[in-house]
């Protein structure tokens, strides 16, 4: 009788160790017979005949690479996550932009409409009492006129860019003077005859006042163009306020350099005040039985500094050595320095500055000032994720790639090593 046998199975295949990316199947043919085959077993054959004659590889026993409806399904797939991950993304970005605060708000009430804004440079603003050197001392960055519009009334601003909120208080103290008056239910704001000065965060605005338009009139528009008041967040970082008791109304002045320090207070020398090591000024005058006295607090970074450069002030200056009008008294303590000029003797002098309290205390890190803590790391947490995406992105960039190269080297150059995958090659290393 003949006799023989045939097994036709299908099982996953690793070759060489490594774990094929999908299930490949290895068809294996094998028959014996003796004498005349049988019908049943030769079905079998033509089968396997007709199978090897479709796929040659498969008949050898290669692995075949995954199909390309498997490489379809897998990119759209990803696709998929992507635009997914996008469309989230999107509505966290108008969530997060929902809760922003604006540190200036220039967004008119509807009464008063911006008209018209133009980026200009601070010599182009000099008509309106600006001084070029000492606002790039303040670190102006940008200037910007905003004409606002109300009816047949309008109001030209300028607004500049300072690096942080106590530049724009700076700019403020140094252009408020005497004929300038605190505005009633706003902060950081002063008018006067001519034009409003406020500040607001890190911006400093001057308002051109109508001819002939109220106190009551120009403080609703101050209020429309630029806020009541400025955010807790800037107001948190402006310099400590010198006693308020006795103070001549303008005189108080925060400095941050020799250009205005040279100008407002010309008394002191502002080469012995430091300001290159990072010292600021502040200084205001008070009136002590009828006359002015001046009060100067110069705050160092570091309290050697300090005591360099107030014993430059003694050496100088004759700080506690001279006395009469044209004395100066000084204090040192700490890293801060004090000096009273014009007073009547060295008892009113020291009643002055013991009117400033300084106390060492130990605080907590205060939060960074604008976006909230929980916005803030939610943009860290999303830029995580996009980092992720790119380079899971790049990865199966670069796998499609290198798939289809393969294929392409398969097509026009079989018989090229990186058609056939190294898979007959022989590694040599020169070493010599």
């Amino acid at each position: 009788m003949p006799s023989g046998h045939n097994n036709f199975s299908a099982h996953s295949s690793q070759r060489d160790g490594r774990l094929p990316l999908s299930t490949h199947f290895l068809i294996h043919a094998e028959a014996t017979f003796t004498g005349d085959d049988p019908p049943a077993n030769r079905t079998h054959a033509n089968a396997e005949r007709g199978a090897a004659e479709l796929n040659p590889a498969a008949a050898k026993g290669l692995i075949l690479p995954p199909p390309i409806s498997a490489m379809l399904g897998l990119m759209k797939s990803i696709t998929r996550l992507i635009l997914t991950f996008w469309a989230v993304l999107a509505l966290s970005a108008v969530l997060a932009g929902a809760q922003r605060t604006t540190i200036v708000n220039l967004a008119s009430l509807p009464e008063w409409q911006v008209q018209k804004s133009r980026n200009v440079s601070l010599n182009d603003v000099r008509q309106w009492g600006v001084q070029p050197p000492v606002d790039r001392e303040y670190g102006v960055t940008r200037v910007e006129i905003r004409t606002y519009v109300k009816g047949n009334q309008t109001i030209e601003t300028v607004l500049e860019k300072t690096p942080d909120p106590s530049s724009a208080y700076g700019l403020l103290t140094f252009y408020h003077n005497e004929k300038m008056k605190t505005v009633k239910g706003m902060k950081l704001a002063v008018i006067g005859p001519e034009q409003g000065l406020m500040a607001r965060g890190p911006f400093f605005v001057r308002a051109i006042r109508p001819p002939k338009m109220s106190d009551d009139d120009f403080r609703f528009a101050l209020i429309a163009i630029a806020g009541a008041s400025p955010s807790k967040n800037s107001m948190a970082l402006l310099p400590p306020s010198l006693p308020s008791e006795g103070m001549i109304p303008g005189s108080q002045k925060y400095i941050l350099g020799p250009v205005a320090m040279q100008r407002d207070i010309p008394t002191l020398p502002a080469n012995l005040v430091g300001f290159q090591m990072g010292a600021e000024f502040q200084s205001a005058a008070y009136s002590l039985n009828g006359k002015p006295v001046t009060l100067m607090f110069i705050s160092y970074p570091t309290s050697a500094i300090a005591q360099k450069q107030f014993a430059a002030f003694e050496k100088t200056l004759g700080v506690n050595r001279k006395s009469g009008t044209n004395a100066i008294y000084g204090r040192l303590k700490r890293s801060y320095a004090l000096l009273v000029q014009d007073a009547q003797n060295k008892e009113v002098a020291i009643r002055l500055m013991d009117r400033l309290k300084i106390e060492q205390q130990v605080s907590w890190d205060q939060p960074p000032p604008g976006k909230p803590v929980t916005v803030q790391m939610f943009h860290l947490l999303v830029g995580n994720v996009i980092l992720v995406l790119l380079l899971v992105g790049l990865a199966v960039l670069a796998g499609v790639l290198l798939f289809a190269s393969r294929r392409i080297a398969a097509h026009w150059f079989p018989h090229s090593d990186w058609a056939r995958g190294y898979e007959d090659s022989i590694i040599r290393l020169n070493l010599r």
